[in-house]
């Protein structure tokens, strides 16, 4: 396949996009700055831009089969994701793109939700806590949601630095019994999301199991 990445040189993009490689896929990483992306196995095809940006995301996407985003929080950002998504499924919807994969929270609610007490309460603390920030993240969910796109928000809770493990649980709607995930974890789930077009139209949870 080929895959366009948003978030590549952040601490869950490098290693999404060295499983992405690891798989045989053709990646093209859209960066603000390239230096930030280090070294990698294989060569990937980048486009140095800002993600909400209309003419950046337009180069990106061309030709791709998907767009997978491990864009993380910016605390001076504060929109940062909710505008992304806007302009991101414009210039989709325009090159003909559908499959969209992406990174949010396992703090956000979203209808159908079945989680614990323990994290029921978790997650009304980071609601109440976590600023304008956190804020972003529901409402990212709210206009995909609203789109005609096959996506798919990845909701993992604490992440980690560490290895793969291998040993994964997820579920639609069901809360996790692990509190954290390591990165290279999530960037393996996300490359598994877009291979086997998993969780269509969801918010899955994920975590690294116990």
């Amino acid at each position: 396949m080929k895959i366009a990445v948003i978030g590549a040189t952040g601490r869950t993009g490098r290693p999404l996009v060295a499983e992405l490689l690891r798989r045989g896929h053709t990646v093209t990483v859209l960066v603000r700055d390239p230096a930030k992306l280090g070294n990698t196995d294989q060569p990937v095809q980048m486009v140095t831009g800002d993600s909400r940006t209309r003419a950046d995301l337009d180069r990106l996407v061309v030709g791709a089969d998907a767009v997978v985003s491990a864009l993380g929080p910016a605390a001076k950002e504060t929109s940062l994701h909710t505008e992304t998504a806007t302009v991101l499924i414009e210039a989709m919807r325009a090159a003909g793109v559908r499959r969209f994969v992406g990174v949010s929270g396992a703090g956000i609610d979203v209808p159908g939700d079945q989680k614990s007490v323990s994290a029921k309460v978790i997650s009304k603390a980071i609601q109440t806590l976590g600023g304008e920030v956190v804020k972003d993240k529901p409402a990212e969910h709210a206009v995909y949601a609203a789109s005609d796109l096959a996506w798919t928000l990845v909701r993992p809770p604490r992440l980690v630095d560490g290895d793969a493990t291998g040993r994964l649980e997820h579920d639609a709607h069901r809360s996790t019994k692990s509190t954290k995930i390591t990165r290279a974890d999530l960037a393996a789930f996300l490359a598994d999301v877009v291979e086997q077009d998993l969780y269509e139209r969801q918010a899955p949870f994920v975590a690294t199991a116990r």
